[in-house]
């Protein structure tokens, strides 16, 4: 077994061709057999092998850097620079991180988890290089051409061919991303992949110029109608206006064309160079090439014989999202939907199948998802735009100044709120109270039970003078017989002492959190406030006379549900309660299931529990 003796990336350099194969093969086997028990990104990787491979043996971590967008793709990077035997913890807390982890390895420079970041971090590194006398550090960045959509990546490239920086930029063109990639680009980017004849057309016209025994002025003619030619053929053009060189395509399975591509890249002295690279996403695994959707792309537990999950799934948030969705465009045709290249993530597939005129995939670009749905909402259109909330953090500007500043009935739907799980500090989803909290004439509802959330969308179609915001977890969902009306809380549970206003699904746990505290002889009331901002003032009158108050949420305790609570209480005349903020600390949180990580930082029913008794026994000595 080659894999066994790959321990750094210089082992690769000793394997020949046809070990090489075998050391593909073998990679493929163990990336199915171990993100079958831990969960993961397994699609991308199986198509990133070789290419994988080839960088390694070309380039040398870390002296050159070696920088993977999104990260979707850095599991062999991860096998290949010593990190095989911690797969068996990928994803798992206190493991293996899911992404490139600066903390983990040297050979990881940087945690880039979210898309098209790739190419600013290889212009400044760059930049850097150069000044502080490290010329000979070379800077390689992998960006998927779902990825290249997005706009910062845009706006690297301009500065990179600007500046002139060194830096290769390799382009892992799959054709996806979590779903077919959208774009223009793209589109070029397919004809090329789908024609056979490309590169066999391209090269004859330079051969037949070679050999054509003529003047220089006819050659500078000729080769002027080549260069027509290949604006209709080729992406250079895009990416050579720009002042960056193209080399290209490559098929991304050939470690030998590979290697040739990227050591003339290497080369390249002149400032940044582009490697068109042509791979399958799920290569090798025929569950994850039969994927249509995603590739496999990510995945829970599953069965490697056959690839199907075997993760129990209950309801889910997402899921009645989508139906609740489809619900609502049928009565109201002036209902659209907006996602950033995560239909099928985001529960929006049947949505596009049935009203695809009214459905808009912006790919990886949600700044410009969010401005267009301002400008549907002010032609008369009520858009629904859902998004991760890790990724909506993007779109604050946004948010703040195109929706919000002209009050337009946009309906964000925030998925993967509040601690997420296994993706780590970069997806936890516990800023976007804290953050559209500020938005003036924001609406954000937070539901606790799946029979909340197509009341809170109902209620969002009312609200016709500015931004509303609807958040929840990712995972199961509770279920509830009893539910709330229009925008006011609901009282759970009755009681003198204490009263805890517990947002969205952590009303489960705040419920729990009282029966333990009666038995240490404190009566707690329970809330559900359905509607974080506007808090209820009538929640507020109700709670007032509590000689202690504790809000919780799974989100930033700095700014949050409980901040807004704070400034309501402050604004009463007369005495008001000692008010308890339970959430997530100032600090980006690790990696790990939900409920590990909401245990140890106390918000489960125990530790919101032992909190309050803490507080309030102190309070009554």
């Amino acid at each position: 077994m080659h894999i066994e003796k790959i321990k750094s990336p210089a082992d690769l350099r000793a394997l020949d061709q046809d070990q090489l194969e075998e050391l593909c093969r073998e990679i493929r086997e163990f990336l199915v057999d171990a993100v079958s028990r831990t969960g993961g990104h397994l699609g991308s990787n199986l198509g990133a092998v070789e290419l994988t491979i080839a960088v390694h043996r070309v380039f040398e971590s870390p002296r050159d850097v070696i920088l993977w967008d999104t990260g979707h793709q850095a599991y062999v990077h991860k096998l290949v620079t010593g990190r095989a035997d911690m797969f068996s913890s990928l994803r798992q807390r206190h493991g293996l991180s899911g992404y490139p982890s600066n903390t983990e390895s040297e050979h990881d420079i940087v945690e880039n988890s979210h898309a098209s970041t790739s190419l600013s971090w290889a212009s400044g590194l760059s930049a850097g290089f150069d000044l502080t006398g490290h010329k000979h550090r070379q800077v390689v960045a992998v960006i998927g051409d779902g990825s290249m959509t997005g706009g910062m990546a845009f706006e690297a490239l301009n500065n990179l061919g600007h500046y002139g920086q060194r830096a290769v930029i390799i382009l892992n063109d799959n054709g996806r991303s979590y779903a077919p990639t959208v774009s223009r680009l793209a589109t070029v980017m397919s004809r090329v992949r789908q024609s056979p004849n490309y590169v066999k057309g391209r090269q004859a016209v330079v051969n037949i110029l070679d050999r054509m025994p003529l003047g220089e002025e006819v050659k500078r003619g000729l080769s002027g109608a080549a260069a027509a030619m290949r604006e209709m053929w080729e992406p250079p053009a895009f990416f050579e206006t720009l002042g960056v060189r193209y080399l290209g395509p490559i098929d991304g399975h050939d470690i030998e064309a590979l290697e040739s591509a990227l050591s003339d890249a290497s080369s390249y002295e002149d400032g940044p160079i582009v490697v068109h690279v042509l791979t399958d996403k799920g290569r090798g695994y025929a569950p994850a090439e039969d994927d249509e959707e995603k590739h496999l792309h990510d995945i829970g537990l599953f069965d490697p014989a056959t690839g199907n999950s075997s993760s129990a799934s209950g309801k889910n948030f997402t899921s009645e999202f989508s139906n609740s969705l489809l619900t609502i465009a049928e009565r109201r045709p002036d209902v659209v939907a907006i996602t950033a290249a995560m239909p099928g993530s985001t529960g929006l597939l049947p949505f596009q199948q049935r009203y695809p005129d009214r459905f808009f995939d912006t790919g990886i670009a949600e700044q410009h998802a969010l401005t267009s749905a301002a400008g549907m909402a002010r032609a008369g259109l009520r858009p629904f735009v859902a998004i991760y909330s890790t990724f909506l953090a993007r779109g604050f500007d946004q948010v703040m100044y195109d929706i919000g500043l002209h009050g337009l009935p946009v309906v964000i739907c925030i998925d993967r709120a509040g601690v997420t799980g296994p993706d780590g500090a970069s997806h936890h989803g516990i800023h976007d109270i804290a953050m559209y909290a500020r938005v003036p004439g924001m609406t954000i509802f937070s539901p606790s039970s799946l029979q909340e959330l197509p009341l809170m969308m109902d209620q969002a179609l009312e609200i016709e003078h500015g931004p509303v915001a609807i958040r929840w977890p990712r995972g199961d969902a509770d279920e509830s017989s009893v539910v709330g009306q229009g925008l006011s809380a609901r009282l759970v549970r009755d009681g003198n002492d204490v009263a805890i206003l517990a947002a969205g699904r952590m009303l489960k746990a705040a419920t729990a959190a009282a029966v333990l505290l009666e038995e240490e002889g404190i009566d707690a009331s329970v809330w559900d406030p359905r509607l974080l901002k506007p808090v209820d003032k009538e929640m507020i009158r109700a709670v007032i006379n509590r000689s202690l108050v504790v809000t919780v949420e799974d989100g930033s305790r700095i700014g949050g549900f409980g901040s807004l609570v704070a400034d309501e209480l402050q604004r009463r005349s007369g005495p008001i309660p000692r008010l308890l903020q339970l959430g997530t600390p100032d600090d980006y949180l690790p990696h790990g299931s939900a409920e590990e990580l909401l245990a140890e930082l106390g918000l489960d029913a125990s530790g919101i529990a032992a909190e309050i008794v803490k507080v309030f026994k102190s309070d009554h000595r």
